[in-house]
């Protein structure tokens, strides 16, 4: 009759003594509140385990029997987290020069760091993204990630705010813990004004005071990984003049990069790409629409691509002509326009 194996236990090596020796041991932390020497079990090689390291120890002996991966919070590892982005930089339109300036900051660290080594400088840690809604913060952060290969994991700054104290704080940790697991990541910190805003001298609401804490953690965790190593930080706001200094300092944030609206040839750009999968008349004049958009944003551009493609559906066509594109523009960028500046809609707010 065949012997049912026992279940492991698990543990965490604190310390490794006599490290790299044939007579090494390892001081595991069981529970919290025991701790032991121990041996390594026979299907373990002393390179599979490392210091700060969770292990599966048997319960007899305590000998470790299998290195172990990070614990993570479920909260955590179900943030939106994409391996390779589908992004590439030929979608991005409207934002030529913040491009460049993120892929010198955030590219050529992760795909040429001995550039760097050999000028003996350090790369940025963080970026700080900051410009109008809707204007490619976020589609250039993914594009820059397809780049380099690196995994992509978005977190809205109001994810991070949490009821009980110090859970904020606990996620930011566990968080940079799973980044570390990976070859190459790019950390996106979207809303960071919903955590990041400027701390005020009253002792105000636990809520309020709990959402430091958060703040404060990433600005730890910034200071605490290598500039050089395999983790890159983004964080896009709206509102760069509310966040607070601790956290925008060099040494944490050391490039800020502006999205601006884009320009006429922006502009024209950008409906070329959203128009590019869609089956279009070949007259169409995209720089003539483009005119028509002044002060757009990609978002609001995309959104008349989209309403275009409507009213060719709506006529029960099979291709969209100029005409629908004119028609769009008109409820699109002037409707929105107009529902922006009526002031008699606040009343019911």
């Amino acid at each position: 009759m065949m012997q049912e194996e026992q279940p492991l236990q698990v543990a965490r090596c604190t310390k490794i003594i006599n490290a790299g020796q044939e007579d090494a041991k390892y001081v595991i932390n069981v529970r919290q509140i025991a701790k032991f020497v121990v041996a390594l079990g026979e299907k373990v090689a002393p390179t599979d385990v490392e210091e700060g390291m969770r292990v599966g120890v048997d319960r007899a002996k305590y000998s470790i029997q299998i290195p172990l991966p990070p614990k993570i919070d479920p909260t955590v590892s179900l943030m939106t987290v994409e391996d390779k982005p589908d992004v590439t930089y030929d979608d991005v339109g409207g934002a030529k020069e913040p491009l460049e300036q993120l892929r010198e900051v955030v590219e050529l660290p992760l795909l040429h760091p001995e550039r760097f080594v050999t000028l003996g400088i350090d790369p940025p840690k963080g970026v700080m993204l900051y410009g109008p809604p809707g204007t490619g913060k976020t589609l250039s952060a993914r594009a820059v990630a397809n780049r380099t290969d690196a995994c992509f994991i978005r977190v809205i700054g109001s994810e991070l705010v949490q009821k009980y104290v110090g859970e904020g704080a606990r996620m930011v940790r566990e968080l940079f813990t799973m980044a570390r697991s990976k070859k190459a990541c790019i950390i996106f910190f979207d809303e960071i004004d919903a955590i990041g805003g400027s701390r005020t001298g009253s002792d105000e609401a636990n809520s309020d005071n709990e959402v430091q804490r958060t703040m404060l953690q990433i600005a730890a965790e910034l200071d605490g990984f290598d500039p050089r190593g395999n983790i890159k930080v983004l964080m896009a706001t709206n509102r760069p003049d509310t966040l607070d200094p601790a956290l925008c300092r060099p040494g944490r944030v050391d490039r800020k990069v502006e999205f601006g609206l884009p320009d006429l040839e922006g502009r024209t750009h950008v409906l070329r790409i959203h128009a590019r999968p869609m089956s279009v008349d070949r007259d169409v004049r995209y720089e003539l629409l483009a005119r028509l958009c002044p002060n757009s944003t990609g978002a609001e551009l995309r959104s008349v691509c989209t309403e275009a493609g409507m009213f060719a559906i709506r006529a029960r066509r099979k291709s969209i002509t100029e005409k629908d594109f004119l028609d769009a523009v008109q409820k699109v960028i002037k409707g929105y326009q107009k529902f922006s500046s009526t002031p008699k809609y606040m009343v019911y707010n």
